[in-house]
């Protein structure tokens, strides 16, 4: 059965209810409620893959204390494998905010400088962990992933990421761009690069790389790009796609329910087209798998969506595919 490695950070998350807006400083009524769950992009794309039936493995690092002990239980829930989770005593996972404005805008606040996560490249068993990539048939991280270690930690990812290449592991990195993790874009970009001359498939958007590099067409973006496999996500709902037999695009189904949340979007993008390209499908077959799983996330509230809400095991109707013009 093939299997999956996906290694990032997992945080609480803090949500403001509809309707629970701040009721302001002068007010002494606080900020209103709010509710609490889990959340990280790599953590969404593994439950997803979970449930699309494929063996993961979540890599991190948790605390000791209750909340990560709720998130492993969680994980576990879906399917997810904790095997490769390291628990560390007297540490607390991250935690972030989501807070509501008067139009209904998401603000987010992070508390993350101290969790447990950013420690995994500086273990005991970090060796043990990083050498165990090599029995995977696929690698996957984002650059969120990359922002939370420091820069030997980075590199010492890289390294082993490249031993289990020669094994015929793939890695697959997303571009998943949070300029606040950064400490400038200089050095983000130059850990793009690094990613993006290592991966075999890279996922990435127009909003990630027109925030790294303002300015340049869809064709500069894409030739900053030397993976043998991209998928490159437009502001529509398209994809171009190059690879060995392309370029393509593919273009989702017109949506036929209201956009709720698109949290997560790319995310389940990721774990249906790594599902669909595992189970021998081509990249223009995976990237409409991606699509269908993602208009169907973003008519739902949150990252993941109700089990029942999954679409069903037989393929639905690809979507619309032609070949790009050369």
């Amino acid at each position: 059965m093939a299997s999956v490695a996906c290694i990032g950070e997992c945080m609480v998350e803090l949500r403001q209810a509809q309707g629970g807006q701040s009721a302001g400083p002068s007010s002494g009524q606080g900020g209103g409620l709010y509710s609490r769950g889990f959340g990280g992009d790599t953590l969404n794309t593994a439950v997803y893959l979970a449930r699309l039936e494929v063996k993961v493995d979540y890599f991190t690092a948790l605390g000791d204390d209750a909340l990560s002990d709720e998130m492993i239980a969680a994980w576990t829930a879906e399917g997810v494998g904790t095997r490769r989770v390291a628990r560390l005593p007297g540490k607390l996972p991250g935690l972030y905010m989501i807070q509501l404005d008067a139009k209904g805008e998401r603000q987010f606040f992070h508390w993350r400088d101290s969790a447990a996560a950013r420690q995994l490249m500086n273990l005991p068993e970090t060796d043990d962990l990083l050498n165990s990539l090599m029995s995977y048939d696929i690698v996957y991280l984002s650059a969120i992933t990359l922002s939370i270690y420091d820069a030997a930690g980075r590199e010492r990812l890289f390294a082993a990421i490249k031993r289990a290449r020669l094994l015929g592991t793939r890695f697959v990195f997303d571009t998943n761009f949070r300029a606040r993790g950064w400490p400038d874009r200089e050095v983000a970009r130059e850990v793009f690069s690094s990613a993006f001359a290592a991966a075999d498939i890279v996922l990435t958007s127009t909003e990630d790389l027109l925030a790294l590099y303002p300015g340049e067409s869809h064709e500069q973006l894409m030739a900053r790009i030397p993976s043998p496999e991209l998928v490159f996500r437009l502001a529509e709902p398209v994809s171009l796609l190059r690879f060995p037999g392309g370029p393509y695009e593919v273009r989702a189904e017109p949506m036929t329910k209201p956009v709720v949340d698109t949290t997560a979007a790319g995310d389940s993008f990721a774990g249906a087209y790594i599902a669909a390209r595992l189970a021998g499908s081509d990249p223009v077959e995976a990237a409409q798998a991606g699509h269908r799983l993602a208009s169907l996330v973003i008519c739902y509230s949150g990252a993941i969506i109700p089990g029942y809400a999954m679409p069903p095991k037989k393929r639905h109707r690809p979507a619309t595919t032609r070949q790009a013009t050369k």
